[in-house]
């Protein structure tokens, strides 16, 4: 049996754009998903605090240090500039995996720049 488990999280990100005419996924600047350990092509939900809206797609690099966080094509629908979001990214682990995994949250200020890095290890909770 596997069970689904949020692996990393990019906390309260602001949306920087919203291109409605762009094939589809959403673009997250790279120096994001180091710290969170979220890489291109993987899938990811997303929650828009917003107005409560939950979304599913893969994940494109923007570019470094610039603080983007685009959604693309038809999440632009439903996300726009200045709506704070939550980025989750899952993983599909066997139950006797979970001690050993470590979940990082990034929390992010209003421009998306890197305000703290947590890590919780399953194994002390």
């Amino acid at each position: 049996m596997l069970i689904r488990v949020c692996l990393s999280k990019i906390h309260r990100a602001t949306v920087t754009e919203a291109d409605l005419n762009y094939v589809g996924s959403i673009t997250i600047d790279s120096e994001l998903l180091e710290k969170s350990g979220m890489r291109p092509f993987q899938y990811v939900n997303i929650t828009n605090v917003s107005n409560g809206v939950f979304w599913q797609t893969y994940i494109m690099p923007g570019k470094k240090g610039n603080g983007d966080i685009c959604l693309n094509g038809p999440p632009a629908r439903h996300f726009q500039p200045g709506d704070k979001i939550i980025i989750l990214a899952e993983s599909l682990v066997e139950p006797s995996e979970m001690r050993d995994l470590n979940q990082t949250i990034v929390f992010v200020d209003d421009k998306n720049k890197t305000t703290e890095v947590k890590i919780n290890k399953m194994s002390q909770l």
